[in-house]
């Protein structure tokens, strides 16, 4: 039995490392559902904690090759991750 691949118009997927040219390294269990999802996309647009230069990411370690993603988008800076954040408000005071 055949079955089709899913095609999507667009795919957006997050990688710790990329460059330019779009090869992207993932972190831990990023690389279970990323690369897939990236090869599924027919435009296929990477969010990268980390943007690097082409050639400083050595071939074997790459995951998803440049040529599954037409735009890289690099980091966001103080925005980037605002839900991770731990925030802590003070406990009414007990007395009163």
């Amino acid at each position: 039995m055949l079955e089709e691949g899913i095609v999507c118009d667009f795919a957006l997927v997050r990688a710790a490392v990329g460059d330019r040219h779009g090869n992207l390294v993932y972190d831990a269990s990023a690389r279970n559902f990323n690369p897939l999802a990236a090869m599924a996309g027919r435009v296929t647009i990477a969010e990268v904690e980390r943007l690097v230069e082409p050639g400083e990411i050595p071939a074997e370690h790459v995951h998803t090759p440049g040529i599954f993603v037409q735009r890289v988008v690099g980091p966001l800076g103080e925005r980037d991750k605002r839900v991770e954040r731990r925030t802590i408000r003070p406990r009414p005071s007990q007395e009163g």
